[in-house]
């Protein structure tokens, strides 16, 4: 658990960083939703890799994290602003997974 809250730290800081000095958005608030999203991604798909869940589970609980994510960007922006987290989510999700893949044991755990 301490290694998925450094994997959500870390890629929340570095996504927003980049976000910040690379592209010039006037809405600071979005910035940081967006860098939260592409955090929580990671973090989550970290928490997941592990033979303790099945991929119905990994399934249900990455669907889960995206529909909060969805809410939370609703309540806070629109619907309009809070669907890119997802695609943000989603693309990092099976980036980590498309990763993973490349190695023996099918895990970046180890």
């Amino acid at each position: 658990m301490k290694k998925a809250l450094l994997y959500f730290l870390l890629g929340t800081v570095l996504s927003f960083l980049i976000n910040y000095f690379f592209y010039s958005s006037e809405n600071i608030g979005l910035d940081i939703y967006y860098a939260i999203a592409f955090g929580f991604a990671w973090g989550v798909a970290y928490y997941l890799d592990t033979p303790n869940f099945t991929l119905p589970q990994k399934l249900g609980l990455s669907f889960l994290a995206m529909g909060i994510l969805v809410l939370v960007g609703t309540l806070i922006f629109n619907l309009e602003l809070a669907i890119p987290s997802v695609l943000k989510f989603s693309t990092v999700f099976v980036a980590y997974y498309l990763i993973a893949s490349f190695r023996a044991n099918k895990t970046l755990r180890d």
